[in-house]
């Protein structure tokens, strides 16, 4: 069985490129940014679902992800989750959080009111991570 993206997650973010082991998206909520790190494999819900080695691959491409954030963006602070409530597929949302975002000091999760992101900001944006994230193994699918 092969890795399907849920439709909501495909919906909801675009691509940014993928890891060894996760596909990186860029939520179109217009804050942050917004990425989702989403392991590519079939039927997982929850972290412990991986085995040992894909956990740590998980731990290590979040870790890349986060510094990423913070050095293209430095948020007051990120914010790291994975909650699948709606969606049960596995994924991880990488938030950079700022004092002068909407909802700021409270979690976006349940307060969040925002548009999508405007295409003509959200593809520099793309093309910003994948330059940075290129020295750290992300890979981008034609």
């Amino acid at each position: 069985m092969s890795f399907v993206l849920h439709s909501r997650l495909a919906a909801d973010s675009a691509y940014v490129g993928d890891f060894p082991l996760c596909q990186l998206r860029l939520a179109h909520a217009d804050i942050g940014p917004w990425l989702l790190l989403i392991p590519r494999k079939p039927d997982i819900e929850e972290i412990h679902h991986l085995d040992d080695t894909e956990q740590q691959s998980l731990w290590q491409e979040s870790a890349i992800v986060a510094r990423c954030l913070e050095r293209l963006f430095y948020p007051d602070k990120l914010n790291i989750a994975a909650i699948g409530n709606l969606v049960p597929q596995l994924h991880l949302h990488h938030v950079a959080r700022f004092k002068t975002d909407p909802v700021w000091p409270n979690p976006i999760w349940g307060h969040l009111k925002v548009g999508h992101r405007p295409r003509e900001q959200a593809q520099p944006l793309i093309d910003q991570l994948r330059e940075t994230l290129a020295a750290s193994g992300l890979v981008i699918k034609a």
